[in-house]
């Protein structure tokens, strides 16, 4: 049996990067997301083609967070989204819209 912070370290935050860094991605660089997301430029490239990040569905208002956080990122800038991806890592976890995340 896996911990819950498992399945959020293996399922979760990838799954939130990935719909991060496609939205990222329609409005700067792989080069400048990989540098907001603190990752590789090549793991936004596979975020981006769904290698990485697609195995489980996220509900439309945790995708509607996510393009909101991006295009405050885009607009306003930021050092560094943690929190805001923290936050959206809770609501999807409070709300149980993650299948693998025990309730």
């Amino acid at each position: 049996m896996k911990a819950p912070c498992e399945n959020v370290v293996w399922y979760v935050l990838p799954a939130i990067r990935s719909e991060l860094a496609k939205e990222l991605a329609k409005v700067m660089s792989q080069k400048e997301t990989s540098e907001i997301l603190g990752i590789t430029q090549a793991a936004v490239s596979q975020y981006v083609s769904n290698k990485r990040g697609s195995r489980i569905e996220l509900s439309d208002d945790v995708r509607a967070a996510i393009a909101d956080l991006a295009d405050d990122i885009a607009r306003v800038g930021t050092d560094d989204p943690t929190l805001a991806i923290c936050e959206i890592c809770k609501k999807i976890r409070e709300d149980k819209h993650c299948e693998i995340c025990p309730g």
